[in-house]
């Protein structure tokens, strides 16, 4: 297990992530993004220059997160529209790069509507196109005055259900600044915990079978000076019963109308371990994260994975080409079930924290009376 105690000097913050920008080069408009698979050894900037790139980058994770891809894909279709290609098929490339995340999709239409609408006024197509440019920024702007939000209605709600203490938080996946036009989802809440000088211990599940945990959220938690340990999967059971965790934070991928939400596989076990133990879980996502036209988790669509990243142990640039040529560790041709997502119930979730405010018991009416006051919530 990695630990790390060291914590950064109150005022002390480092330079933003450069996680995803546009560029204008002599040769055109670009979209320029930190290359994932290469942390934590490396920062290297992937450079898109089209919306099959763009796809790419998606679908090998070099960009991810459920807020992040919304972005992305609202700024590839605006990569679209300035280079003069079929905005309409780059837009249908997009939203099927990743069948699960919400937020690509929700990404993608709103930036089209908006090109689609300059167009029908009869402008041309530069005016369209820089059109389409605004509406993925603004897009990226409201994403990180969301985080600003979330985060604040987080750390109230530990104070309300855990008031006058230090925190031990467990996280899955990664939520933070990798994920967001801010600083994040769930990540950003144990980072204004931090700031606060109430967080005693991050707890960073390594998230197989790609990492996520031990790469991405303990390389943010490293650069933020904050209290943190990794740890396998397995082992967070073995915390629960020592009383080492105070509360749960997770982002989502997708929330159904109901309230269930699909997130990283391996978030529906904590989600047992902690309603056994007593322990709040909390899931922190952005309106743009629930899907209203799913009624209900079951109809969530599920992304199966590659059978060759748990069957194989290699680095995510290898995955990224491909798969194969990592170190095998299970018999030739075994099968492997690779889901990417799991499924967590309302039932299991202590509240689902927004940046419109917190929903908690989790229903279906308390998630539509607070979508209603969203002009975020995800459209057909």
């Amino acid at each position: 297990m990695a630990d790390q105690d060291a914590q950064s000097p109150v005022g002390s913050e480092p330079p933003a992530l450069p996680v995803l920008r546009w560029d204008e080069l002599p040769e055109g408009p670009v979209l320029v993004l930190l290359d994932q698979t290469r942390l934590p050894v490396e920062e290297v900037e992937l450079v898109c220059t089209d919306v099959p790139a763009l796809v790419r980058a998606i679908r090998t994770l070099a960009v991810r997160g459920a807020p992040l891809l919304g972005i992305a894909g609202g700024y590839g279709v605006a990569l679209a529209a300035a280079r003069g290609y079929d905005v309409a098929e780059a837009a249908g490339l997009l939203e099927r790069a990743r069948p699960t995340a919400v937020n690509l999709g929700y990404g993608v239409r709103r930036v089209a509507a908006a090109y689609g609408a300059a167009a029908e006024k009869g402008v041309g197509a530069a005016e369209a196109a820089a059109v389409a440019l605004a509406e993925a920024r603004a897009l990226h702007r409201e994403d990180a005055q969301a985080s600003r939000r979330m985060a604040e209605y987080g750390t109230a709600l530990l104070e309300e259900l855990l008031p006058g203490r230090g925190y031990q938080l467990l996280t899955h996946c990664n939520t933070g600044a990798l994920v967001s036009g801010g600083e994040g989802t769930a990540f950003a809440v144990a980072l204004r915990v931090h700031r606060q000088g109430r967080l005693r211990r991050l707890w960073v599940d390594e998230t197989r079978p790609l990492l996520q945990g031990a790469r991405l959220t303990a390389y943010e938690a490293a650069r933020s000076g904050m209290a943190y340990s990794l740890l396998t999967d397995s082992a967070a059971g073995s915390l629960f019963a020592a009383g080492e965790v105070d509360a749960v934070l997770i982002g989502a991928d997708r929330i159904a109308a109901d309230g269930s939400v699909a997130n990283k596989v391996g978030s529906y076990p904590l989600a047992v371990l902690a309603k056994y133990h007593h322990v709040p879980f909390i899931v922190v996502a952005p309106t743009t994260t629930v899907d209203m036209d799913t009624a209900e988790g079951t109809s969530i669509i599920v992304e199966q994975r590659s059978g060759q990243e748990v069957t194989e142990l290699t680095s995510p640039q290898v995955a990224s080409a491909g798969g194969g040529g990592g170190m095998v560790v299970a018999p030739l041709g075994s099968p492997a079930y690779n889901p990417a997502f799991d499924i967590t119930p309302p039932e299991l979730i202590t509240a689902i924290v927004t940046e419109e405010g917190v929903i908690s018991p989790v229903t279906g009416v308390g998630l539509a009376e607070l979508c209603a006051r969203s002009s975020q919530v995800t459209i057909s």
